[in-house]
């Protein structure tokens, strides 16, 4: 058995690529299949993907022009005292 070196493996190297085929149609396949592969894919949008997008949209600039809320919650224990006061959100 002889031993070879990683240079004549390479040396001895054949490729198995349909783009190194000697048919031009195989080449000519391979390559637009290559090429699709690579292009951006278009996707057209439902009618319901856009209205929710519409939506989400107006959602946020409808919550961004409102002042924002505040909640205060007491809570009261049976005997009349406060057990909790909880206050959400942010004072002005």
């Amino acid at each position: 058995m002889t031993e070879r070196s990683a240079l004549s493996e390479l040396a001895a190297f054949v490729g198995r690529s349909p783009l190194s085929s000697a048919n031009e149609a195989v080449r000519r396949r391979a390559l637009d299949g290559l090429v699709a592969r690579l292009a951006p894919q278009t996707h057209r949008r439902t009618v319901t993907e856009l209205l929710g997008a519409v939506l989400a949209l107006s959602a946020r600039t409808r919550r961004a022009a409102l002042p924002p809320a505040a909640v205060d919650l007491d809570v009261f224990s049976p005997d009349g005292r406060r057990a909790v006061n909880l206050e959400l959100g942010r004072r002005r």
